[in-house]
């Protein structure tokens, strides 16, 4: 049993929710995992920049699969654009109340609110470093053995 946590592109779940969450549960049934369960677990800002993006949304998995499918998966996870980050981990079971947390998902009412739009982050020109004609280059040589007494 594994549990995975995937940060996924908001620009993916500003698509649809169901297309952003099939990232994650095809990627994983492709390499043969019984998915226990699948849902958002959150969406944040991140610490630090990935990918020019400041934001991103959280799912978190509990799935079975071979242990010989992991290297598979961990190689699919990184080329995919649309997965910013991954952790897994090995588990001993699917945590209490997890299920049914996956499960709200599904019902009708269930609704994923959009993602602010502030996640790109701009980039901005360095200013041009000005050069002082008036310098020689000699001045930045290193000293050389001769020294003046």
């Amino acid at each position: 049993m594994y549990e995975a946590m995937l940060l996924l592109d908001n620009d993916v779940v500003r698509q649809g929710y169901e297309q952003a969450k099939s990232v994650v549960t095809d990627t994983l049934q492709k390499y043969g995992a019984n998915v226990h369960a699948c849902r958002r677990w959150d969406e944040r800002r991140l610490a630090y920049p990935i990918n020019r993006k400041n934001r991103a949304t959280y799912f978190l998995s509990y799935f079975e699969m071979p242990g010989d499918n992991i290297p598979g998966l961990r190689r699919e996870l990184e080329f995919n654009e649309r997965v910013l980050r991954y952790m897994l981990l090995a588990v001993d079971g699917l945590p209490e109340g997890e299920a049914d947390q996956a499960k709200v998902e599904e019902s009708a009412e269930f609704s994923v609110p959009a993602p602010p739009e502030d996640d790109a982050i701009e980039l901005v020109e360095a200013p041009s470093a000005e050069v002082d004609e008036d310098v020689d280059d000699d001045e930045f040589l290193m000293p050389s053995d001769d020294k003046e007494d």
